[in-house]
């Protein structure tokens, strides 16, 4: 920001009718408990929460319910086209478990589907004799031994149960078990598994078929977080991604990544791909090789600087002394150049743009290298304070809240404001981690955009700092306290009150973000903010509801430049800005 005066206008209270934060009330000073009025949003703060919260478009799924739903699927179908449970059963599985497609195909072509998935219109009976020969092991068993399916091909059942328990053991193709005579395609329904099948198969079918309805179906997903047996029915076509199971775990539904709002889901991955240790410890690798080390003048042996002064000599046998900055001999240098720490020729050099290649590609290494560090070490940061955040909150729901009660002589049914506290800190730690993978791959050459997002990325910062002392620190007071203090319904009109304006800033961040911020002009245009009204003009909203930007940046960005936006391209895999001449990347050497 421009100013110290600009940090206290943009929470000045006097902006209550169009701060960005809420659209109704501004987050606050950092006064104390000064500036916290509150009255009018608390009393319905919690009923407010509670119907935010039942606007879901997916529903949670126990095993109960899972099969409760296949089996209601499995009756419509056998109801509506006359047919038993178990070809139903057969024809769900092959149109991936929707009702409507098969339906839709059963009518339109009934002979073509009876085909594809081996019904038969008129099942064969098995011959009525006294003996029967097995086709498989061609001995001859009574007849009511031998068992068959549609088709009439008859076998004994300790071939059926042979032929059964080695397609379960290979796995779910099972389900789509077929008459073991290789010219019959007659399908083998779980009518048939459950009379001839060892009750271990049985089991295993049974799990095989339920796995089957939540992985075929595009409605239904299982909750990625390791251990949990919850599926999710989802409403497609919702917008929202964001699934919360009753694990506890968020995740996002169209890519089973941790929910990740407002970073869509390709940045996730390019985000994960580069952090992970065979992509990003190669890359670091490199790049601090190139950024920290140069070919000594003599024998051209690389060099690595991490510490000292500019007065490098070569080891054994070239013993060459030069100097680190411009390579030149270090009996050309002393005082008069700069003395140890300095080098005026390579100052002077650096200004008139006498650079060579390699001093240009190690200067654009070091600087991708601090960028990246730079962004990954906040998004490490606010994953490690969330993962505090969520201990803490099973520490309040489990002992903490309990103690409190008798402290401060409430009802527990009163103190539920703490517990939202927690939940909002919970959640917007997650969401400010992923601020960090959208600043850095925002293209540095969309200077306004960059700008603006820094300074809503710093205020969000600083709100939920505030937020999250409020909860943490300010709480132990009355978890210390031996007796009830006066002030403590104070205490909850400010945790409630902050609770209340975090939710409604982060939810208008990500919105902005979501939207590619796109009420902000390109860097040649720039809108320009008084000191009185930076609040409004870089984090406020319009009577419109619209985002309005600025230029004021923040410290919480990473670094950035502006540059003409109509002659470069920015890599996708490091985001440095090259010239639109140029196919590969300058810093990365990543075609485009």
């Amino acid at each position: 920001m421009d100013s110290e005066d600009d940090m206290h206008d943009a929470n000045d209270l006097e902006s209550l009718d169009d701060d960005f934060y809420s659209g109704e009330t501004a987050m606050g000073s950092d006064d104390g408990d000064a500036g916290y009025d509150f009255v009018d949003n608390e009393s319905d703060d919690s009923e407010d929460i509670t119907s935010h919260r039942q606007q879901q478009n997916y529903t949670i799924l126990s095993e109960a319910d899972i099969r409760q739903h296949q089996e209601e699927d499995i009756n419509r179908v056998s109801i509506v086209l006359s047919i038993s449970r178990s070809a139903a059963c057969i024809l769900l599985r092959h149109y991936n478990w929707s009702v409507s497609k098969v339906h839709d195909e059963w009518f339109a072509d009934e002979e073509n589907v009876r085909k594809a998935v081996g019904l038969l219109e008129n099942p064969v009976e098995m011959q009525n004799a006294r003996e029967l020969s097995c086709g498989i092991c061609f001995e001859n068993y009574p007849h009511n031994n031998m068992s068959a399916a549609a088709c009439g091909h008859h076998f004994c059942g300790s071939c059926w149960r042979g032929y059964i328990g080695t397609s379960i053991s290979d796995g779910p193709g099972c389900l789509t078990l077929r008459c073991p005579d290789p010219s019959c395609s007659a399908a083998v329904g779980q009518d048939m598994i459950n009379v001839l099948a060892t009750d271990e198969d049985k089991e295993k079918y049974s799990r095989y078929l339920l796995r089957s309805y939540i992985e075929d179906n595009r409605k239904t997903k299982w909750c990625p977080a390791p251990g949990c047996d919850f599926a999710v029915e989802f409403v497609i076509g919702s917008g929202n991604y964001d699934v919360c199971c009753n694990c506890s775990y968020n995740f996002c539904w169209n890519c089973t990544e941790e929910a990740h709002r407002p970073v869509d889901c390709g940045t996730v991955a390019k985000w994960i791909l580069k952090n992970s240790a065979e992509s990003e410890n190669m890359n670091c690798l490199f790049f601090r090789i190139l950024a920290n080390s140069k070919p000594c003048p003599k024998c051209k042996r690389p060099i690595e600087k991490n510490q000292g002064c500019m007065h490098i000599t070569c080891t054994p046998p070239c013993k060459y002394e030069f100097c680190w900055l411009c390579l030149g001999a270090w009996s050309d240098h002393g005082e008069r150049t700069g003395g140890f720490y300095a080098c005026n020729r390579y100052e002077a050099a650096k200004q008139e743009g006498a650079y060579d290649e390699s001093e240009r590609r190690r200067e654009m290494a070091k600087n991708s290298l601090e960028r990246y560090t730079h962004y990954y070490e906040r998004w490490a940061t606010n994953q490690s304070s969330r993962q505090k955040a969520l201990t803490d909150l099973h520490s309040m729901q489990t002992e903490k809240l309990e103690k409190l009660s008798d402290r401060q002589s409430q009802p527990e049914s009163q103190l539920k404001f703490i517990i939202e506290a927690w939940l909002q800190i919970v959640e917007c730690r997650r969401v400010l981690k992923w601020t960090y993978a959208y600043g850095y791959y925002l293209p540095e050459h969309e200077h306004a955009k960059r700008q603006f997002f820094e300074y809503l990325q710093g205020e969000a910062e600083s709100g939920l700092e505030r937020l999250h002392q409020c909860a943490e620190k300010e709480l132990q007071v009355y978890l210390d306290a031996e007796t009830p203090m006066k002030d403590f319904n104070d205490f909850r009109t400010k945790l409630a009150g902050l609770t209340s304006v975090t939710r409604n800033y982060f939810e208008n961040l990500v919105r902005a973000l979501e939207t590619g911020l796109k009420d902000v002009g390109s860097s040649n245009n720039q809108a320009t903010c008084s000191k009185t009204s930076s609040s409004k003009c870089l984090g406020g909203k319009s009577k419109s509801g619209k985002i309005k930007a600025g230029g004021t940046s923040s410290k919480s960005g990473g670094p950035s430049r502006s540059l003409d936006e109509s002659n470069l391209w920015s890599c996708d895999q490091c985001t440095y800005a090259n010239p639109r001449s140029t196919n590969m990347c300058q810093m990365c050497e990543h075609r485009r």
